[in-house]
């Protein structure tokens, strides 16, 4: 029994960083706007280190109650350094993300 595998699809842009969006099940992800864990339900999908990104900077309540959709995401100053650079890359590229400093200091 051969296994058939799909095609990898487009997925349009990425809405952060406006990338091609490869759906080829490892570089991109879902992203809840609003968290789950604050009862969030409307996803888009993110290219994977676009979304780890969001996951460094910000806690999920602060994803929830100021950072619930793209327009204000890309208003942050360190988003829009991010994306600058990650504008560059091949559409399925993907670092690990290290957690934003700020962030380290706001849950301690």
């Amino acid at each position: 029994m051969s296994k058939h595998r799909r095609e990898p699809r487009s997925l349009g842009p990425c809405p952060m960083c406006g990338r091609e969006m490869i759906d080829d099940g490892a570089s991109v992800n879902e992203h809840h706007l609003v968290p789950r864990s604050r009862g969030g339900k409307e996803t888009t999908h993110l290219h994977r280190i676009c979304h780890a990104k969001l996951h460094s900077r910000w806690t999920e309540r602060e994803l929830a109650e100021r950072y619930s959709s793209i327009e204000a995401i890309l208003v942050d100053e360190e988003i829009a350094r991010f994306v600058a650079w990650v504008r560059k890359k091949h559409p399925q590229y993907y670092d690990r993300t290290r957690r934003s400093a700020s962030k380290g200091l706001r849950q301690a």
